[in-house]
């Protein structure tokens, strides 16, 4: 069984914000995900590991977009009605990621939210960090690195523009 890949797929403003303060990502509506390698991360994916607002933010949009992609949502407290593929699990991340490791999955998408990445690159488990980043300035919202992360090395491995000005960029972890 091979090392899993962490593979944090996002968008960012220029400013480095992810979402609006209140969650909302309308800015992201003139960027199709599939300029920037979308379809082939969920084509390469085995698993998915989320924060509860993100969670949230996911079910608003109706229809469940992952199917029956593993899911697992950080959350201290119970979902509602939730997909067939979603768990929820609470408490250390590095032993959240030490049991996925262990059902043997490849690559996991580390979706968000900031809480979540940071508790991944506190736990070493950030390999690749592959960003849309947007050219707006958003000034208030919610920042991709929480307060409190730890330093992370990384190496630039592609760097391409897209429409409206956007970029495409592939970090990988430097350890």
């Amino acid at each position: 069984m091979g090392k899993t890949i962490w593979h944090c797929h996002i968008a960012m403003s220029l400013d480095g914000k992810i979402a609006r303060t209140d969650g909302s990502f309308d800015w992201l509506e003139s960027y199709p995900p599939q300029e920037f390698g979308f379809d082939a991360l969920m084509a390469g994916i085995d698993a998915i590991l989320m924060g509860r607002d993100t969670y949230e933010v996911m079910r608003g949009f109706g229809e469940w977009p992952y199917g029956d992609k593993p899911t697992i949502v950080m959350t201290h407290r119970p979902l509602v009605d939730a997909p067939r593929a979603v768990e929820t699990r609470s408490g250390d991340l590095a032993v959240v990621a030490a049991e996925l490791e262990s059902r043997g999955y490849r690559r996991v998408w580390v979706e968000g939210g900031a809480q979540v990445i940071r508790g991944m690159i506190v736990a070493g488990k950030l390999d690749v960090l592959e960003m849309a980043i947007v050219p707006i300035v958003l000034g208030d919202g919610i920042p991709l690195i929480a307060p409190g992360t730890p330093e992370l090395k990384l190496t630039l491995k592609s760097c391409e523009p897209r429409s409206g000005g956007a970029l495409h960029v592939v970090y990988e972890a430097t350890r």
